[in-house]
């Protein structure tokens, strides 16, 4: 059982928490709990190894004995440092290191979503997790958006992320992939025409903005299209997350 705080895995755990440029050296990120050890399982994600305290309930053992079954490295280690090294109030006992693998780009792409300047964790997870729901085909993530891989994010996809290709690039790697892919580009912002009157049906490419600045100015230079979400109610703008949603699933509608 790992009890030390200097304990090499603790200390990989603890740096993979931190900042993107830490899980780039490593080559790897953090997926809590049982429900994203499952997915990462089916999706046979990379599993570096898995670390666990007393007190899981049924789910978790049973997890447990299939990642030992699959030749996963599994190791328990003391509940208060399971503690320390969780990011939610109530830890579930349960904590992977995932290689930070990629998934391949598929052929052919006709939906693509490019969240810019999303800063927000829990809505850039949104955002994947409802793209993953939606059918798009890969994530493209600029500069200024957060780190895909971060703790908060890897939570809110609920595996997601292994399901869905997502890369970060430039500004001119997007540009040129898009065109490349012959792609249009769409942009979510409140002065564009409405998304019920636009033609989704044709490959494109979905820019959702931050929820602070919208989406910068390479961003509006790369759209070909403008689009709007009506809101007869009293209310300016939606979440990135929301708007991202009900865009993506227009989208879906139209093409079915």
């Amino acid at each position: 059982m790992i009890t030390s705080q200097q304990n090499p895995k603790v200390k990989l755990v603890r740096a993979l928490g931190g900042q993107p440029k830490a899980r780039r050296k490593e080559g790897a990120f953090l997926a809590e709990g049982a429900r994203l050890a499952e997915e990462a399982l089916a999706a046979e994600w990379p599993i570096r190894f898995v670390l666990y305290a007393e007190g899981l309930n049924e789910r978790g053992q049973g997890l447990v004995e299939k990642l030992k079954e699959s030749g996963s490295e599994v190791e328990k280690i003391a509940p208060n440092l399971m503690k320390s090294l969780s990011e939610t109030e109530t830890p579930q006992g349960l904590l992977a290191v995932l290689e930070l693998s990629q998934l391949s780009l598929p052929q052919n792409l006709n939906f693509v979503l490019i969240p810019d300047q999303i800063r927000d964790p829990g809505n850039l997870g949104t955002l994947i997790r409802t793209a993953a729901a939606a059918g798009v085909q890969a994530i493209l993530l600029p500069p200024e958006t957060t780190d895909a891989f971060a703790p908060k994010v890897v939570r809110a996809g609920m595996g997601a992320h292994f399901r869905l290709p997502i890369r970060t690039m430039s500004w001119d790697e997007i540009k040129q992939y898009c065109k490349s892919g012959s792609l249009q580009v769409f942009l979510a912002d409140m002065n564009g025409e409405s998304c019920w009157e636009t033609d989704f049906r044709k490959p494109l490419a979905l820019i959702v903005g931050g929820e602070a600045d919208g989406a910068n100015e390479e961003a509006r230079e790369l759209a070909n299209t403008i689009v709007s979400i009506p809101m007869p109610g009293q209310v300016e703008s939606l979440n990135a997350g929301v708007a991202g949603a009900v865009l993506m699933f227009e989208i879906v509608r139209q093409r079915q």
